[in-house]
C-alpha cells in the first residue's frame, strides 16, 4: 500500500474540509494507497512525536458541510522556519526542510499534497526543489492566486460579507450614521469589492486603488444634500490612503512572519472626522466570521473538484503542478507559474467600472 500525505496551511477557509474528503473518497477507490493527515499543516510532521492522523472514508464521512479542516492549520513555524527558544530565552528560527523530506522517505510517504494559498505554495515549490514529490491545491478567501480563476472559499467569504453590507444598511438608515465594515484582502481587494456591490454600499476601498479622504467625505455630503443622512463604506483591511501606508500593528507572534494588519476601519473614521464628516460613524470588523462556517454549494462542488483532481495528479506521478479552475475546467499548472503572479484586482476590470456604474465611490474620484 502506497502512502500519501494532505496538509492544510495557512487560514482556515470554507471548503477544506471538501477537499479532504474528496481526496481520500478517490484515493480509497484506487485501493492502492493509504491516506494520512498531517496535523497542522508541516507541522505534525516535524513534531516529536510525529502527528499524522489516518484518514479513512469513515473518518470523512459528511465532513464537507462542515468549515474549518479536521487535520488543522496554522501560519507559524513550518519546514523553512521552525521556531527554536535559545537558552537566553529569545527565539530564532531554523531551516528543517531538509530533515522533513527525509522523514517522508523513512515513512514511506510517496507523496504529499499541500492545500493553502500563495505562501504554503511557495513552501512547496521550495520543497519539490528539494526533490520532495508534492501537488499544491489552491486555499485563499482573498481569491489572490492568478493560476486559477477561483478559490474555494471565497464566494463564502463574499456571501459572509454581503450578509453583514446587508445588515449595516438599515442599522445606518435608522441612525442616520456612517457605518464602515472592514473585510479581509490584505494584498487584493476581491472581497471588499464583490460584497460592495451585492449589499449597495456607497463606498468600496481596496489595496488597488489609494484613497483621498476628502473625496468620501464629498460623496457622504451630497449624500445628505439628496435626503440620504446615512452610508455604508466597504474597505479591506490592506486599504490605505493617498501617500500613506496600510494599517499594521506589532507581531511579536513566534514563527508568524506575516505583517499583521488591523486597524484600516478605524483609522478611516478618524481620518473622515478630521475631514469634517457631519454624520457619527462607527466601524465594523468582520475579521474571522468570513473564514468561518458552513461553505456555500459552488465551494463544495470546487472543493470535490480539487479534491478529485489532485489525487489524479498522484496517481499519474504528476509533481510539481498545483490543481486549478480554467473554466470550465479542472487542470494543472506548474507550481513555479503558481507563485510567480498574483490576482490583484485591475482598478480598470469590468468589476470596478461595474462599481462605478451604479454609483459606488472607489475613493479616487466623487465623480462615480
Amino acid at each position: 500500500m502506497k502512502r500519501v500525505m494532505l496538509s492544510t496551511g495557512g487560514g482556515d477557509c470554507p471548503g477544506l474540509n471538501a477537499v479532504i474528503r474528496a481526496f481520500v473518497k478517490h484515493a480509497n477507490q484506487s485501493g492502492k494507497w493509504e491516506v494520512l493527515g498531517c496535523y497542522q499543516s508541516f507541522n505534525g510532521l516535524l513534531m516529536e512525536p510525529t502527528k499524522l492522523i489516518p484518514l479513512t472514508p469513515a473518518s470523512v464521512s459528511g465532513i464537507h458541510v462542515r468549515g474549518g479542516t479536521i487535520i488543522g492549520t496554522t501560519n507559524k513555524g513550518g519546514p523553512f522556519a521552525w521556531p527554536v527558544k535559545r537558552f537566553d530565552g529569545t527565539w530564532e528560527t531554523i531551516d528543517r526542510s531538509d530533515e522533513m523530506v527525509k522523514k517522508c522517505e523513512i515513512l514511506g510517504i510517496e507523496a504529499v499534497v499541500s492545500i493553502g494559498g500563495d505562501g504554503s505554495q511557495r513552501i512547496s515549490m521550495a520543497l519539490y526543489e528539494k526533490g520532495l514529490p508534492i501537488i499544491g491545491i489552491p486555499k485563499t478567501i482573498d481569491n489572490d492566486l492568478a493560476a486559477t480563476d477561483m478559490t474555494f472559499g471565497f464566494q463564502t467569504a463574499v456571501q459572509i460579507a454581503t450578509d453583514a453590507v446587508d445588515k449595516l444598511v438599515t442599522t445606518a438608515a435608522s441612525h442616520n450614521r456612517v457605518l464602515i465594515l472592514e473585510v479581509m484582502g490584505r494584498d487584493a481587494g476581491w472581497i471588499a469589492l464583490n460584497s460592495a456591490i451585492a449589499g449597495g454600499a456607497e463606498v468600496c476601498l481596496i489595496p488597488e486603488i489609494p484613497y483621498d479622504v476628502n473625496i468620501i467625505n464629498i460623496v457622504i455630503n451630497e449624500r445628505i444634500s439628496r435626503g440620504k443622512n446615512f452610508a455604508v463604506i466597504v474597505i479591506s483591511e490592506g486599504a490605505k490612503p493617498k501617500d500613506g501606508c496600510v494599517s499594521q500593528i506589532i507581531n511579536d507572534e513566534i514563527g508568524y512572519e506575516n505583517v499583521r494588519l488591523s486597524g484600516a476601519a478605524v483609522r478611516l473614521k478618524e481620518e473622515l472626522k478630521i475631514a469634517g464628516c457631519q454624520l457619527d460613524i462607527r466601524e465594523t470588523v468582520l475579521g474571522h466570521l468570513q473564514r468561518g462556517g458552513i461553505p456555500l454549494a459552488f465551494d463544495r462542488i470546487i472543493s470535490a473538484q480539487f479534491g478529485t483532481k489532485a489525487f489524479e495528479l498522484v496517481e499519474n506521478g504528476q509533481f510539481g503542478n498545483m490543481v486549478a479552475y480554467r473554466y470550465p475546467n479542472i487542470v494543472s499548472v506548474p507550481l513555479k507559474e503558481v507563485i510567480s503572479k498574483m490576482n490583484f484586482v485591475d482598478p480598470n476590470c469590468n468589476l470596478v467600472e461595474t462599481a462605478r456604474g451604479i454609483g459606488i465611490c472607489m475613493g479616487d474620484s466623487s465623480i462615480y
